[in-house]
């Protein structure tokens, strides 16, 4: 069976910021994907930590909010844990876009509250499917829907295959995380697909990797991944400190860490 016909259980997370170090996790959900259902279960936590505002203008949770109605941010872990826990053995894989920010900022909290790594506390390593991975390698060169959106955000990605966007709905985790889940589907299908039955904006691409993706069993797509996103970084990498390419951007020292699934911690670094 190819990866894209599995059950899926599509995973996000809203935080306090961007830090997977020493941001918190405020929100999240986990959606059970399988013959045309998807069974939401969602969490609100308080962090511990005020909410910066630039944090609420995303996911819209204040720290009021959050210590009015959210659960103590160990419970909801747990919680959350034990969810993709029970996907790693089923072999049910996780998805989500930028799934290894989800991913890694969940290893931190999982060492602040319970003192064990992620891997430890799900007791195995997950398949995992991640549709900004997927979307760099299969079309690097595909334009923006527009010049206000990142090529790669999950908005930008959902429009490009067709599936539209709700933005009163947008940036929860809920609607993330099955919009990444449906993006995830429409890859692989589009993925096996004639080249000209294929939808036109795939057509025209100047790159066009789609055909990558097809025929893969869910290891073989992880084990890809994990070639992909480290080739993306090292590209963005060259790109960086390359001072006729990045302009403005250029930085001679920079450095893209291409770890995927799960970012490691660095050294210098002990989670509060």
């Amino acid at each position: 069976m190819s990866w894209h016909l599995h059950p899926m259980l599509a995973f996000d997370t809203e935080t306090t910021g961007v830090d997977v170090e020493t941001d918190r996790i405020v929100s999240a959900a986990a959606i059970a994907m399988a013959d045309g259902r998807a069974d939401t279960t969602e969490w609100l936590a308080d962090p511990g930590i005020d909410i910066p505002a630039e944090a609420t203008a995303v996911h819209g949770i204040t720290t009021e909010h959050a210590r009015a109605h959210g659960r103590h941010a160990k419970d909801v872990l747990v919680e959350v844990l034990a969810a993709l826990s029970a996907a790693v053995e089923s072999g049910v894989p996780l998805v989500g876009h930028n799934i290894v920010y989800d991913l890694t900022i969940s290893d931190r909290e999982a060492r602040r509250h319970l003192g064990v790594d992620l891997w430890t506390a799900l007791g195995g390593r997950p398949f995992v499917i991640d549709t900004m991975v997927l979307d760099r390698w299969t079309a690097p060169f595909r334009r923006r829907i527009s010049e206000t959106q990142g090529p790669y955000q999950m908005r930008t990605t959902a429009e490009t295959y067709g599936l539209g966007w709700d933005e009163d709905a947008a940036h929860g985790a809920a609607y993330d995380a099955l919009m990444s889940g449906r993006v995830a589907w429409h890859m692989g299908r589009i993925a096996h697909l004639p080249r000209g039955q294929r939808p036109p904006w795939v057509r025209v691409l100047r790159v066009s990797r789609h055909n990558h993706l097809a025929g893969l069993s869910l290891a073989e797509l992880h084990e890809r991944q994990v070639e992909w996103a480290a080739a993306d970084a090292e590209s963005y990498q060259a790109w960086l400190r390359n001072p006729a390419k990045a302009g403005d951007n250029y930085d001679a020292t920079a450095v893209i860490d291409g770890t995927w699934p799960l970012r490691p911690v660095p050294e210098a670094v002990t989670a509060p």
